[in-house]
C-alpha cells in the first residue's frame, strides 16, 4: 500500500518536472478566496489558450522544482498554489493571468519562471504587456516590407520623371520640326 502511494506522488514529481520542462513559460498562482465559478472561469480562459493549469501539494512541487533546477522557486510555496504552464506561447499565461488577477483581486500572482530563470510579478506583468505573438510577427515583416516598398516607390518616382523628361525633349522636337 504504502508503494503504491509512494509511486504515486513520484508519479505526479515526474509530471510536474516535465511540464516545466516542456513549458515556455510558467506562472504560479495562490487560488485562496477564489469562487468555484471564478476557477471555472479561469481555467476556461486557460484551458482555450493552451495553458495547462494544474492545482498541485506544495510539498511535491518543491520535489519537482528541485529536481528541475529550480530550488529558488520553492520560497513562493506557501498557501494554496497552482501552476500554469504556458506550452505555446510564452506570454500568453502572463496575459490571462494578469488580466484575471485585475478583475479578481483573490487571485494573488507569486512568480514566474521564462526560459529556466524566476521572474518575479514587475516582469510578469511586462510579459503580459508584449503583444501577441502574431502582432509582433506581422511588426516584423512590416518592418522588412517598408524598405522594400519605400525602393519601389522610389523606382516608379525616378521612372516617372524619365518618362516627363522623354516626353518634354519628345514635344520640343515635334515644335522644332514644325
Amino acid at each position: 500500500m504504502k508503494e503504491r502511494v509512494l509511486q504515486a506522488k513520484k508519479d505526479v514529481v515526474a509530471e510536474i518536472v516535465e511540464n516545466i520542462n516542456n513549458a515556455q513559460s510558467m506562472v504560479l498562482v495562490e487560488y485562496r478566496g477564489l469562487s468555484v465559478s471564478d476557477l471555472t472561469e479561469l481555467r476556461k480562459l486557460y484551458r482555450e489558450s493552451g495553458v495547462n493549469y494544474k492545482v498541485y501539494k506544495n510539498t511535491l512541487m518543491q520535489f519537482a522544482f528541485k529536481e528541475a533546477g529550480l530550488e529558488d522557486f520553492c520560497e513562493f510555496l506557501t498557501g494554496p498554489n497552482a501552476l500554469a504552464f504556458g506550452m505555446d506561447d510564452p506570454a500568453s499565461v502572463a496575459k490571462i493571468t494578469q488580466n484575471f488577477a485585475k478583475d479578481h483581486d483573490k487571485l494573488v500572482i507569486k512568480a514566474g519562471v521564462v526560459d529556466g530563470e524566476i521572474i518575479g510579478l514587475d516582469k510578469i506583468k511586462s510579459l503580459a504587456s508584449l503583444p501577441s505573438r502574431e502582432v509582433l510577427i506581422a511588426q516584423v515583416l512590416g518592418g522588412f516590407n517598408a524598405p522594400i516598398q519605400g525602393f519601389a516607390n522610389v523606382c516608379t518616382g525616378t521612372l516617372s520623371s524619365l518618362v516627363y523628361a522623354l516626353n518634354a525633349v519628345k514635344e520640343k522636337k515635334e515644335q522644332e520640326a514644325a
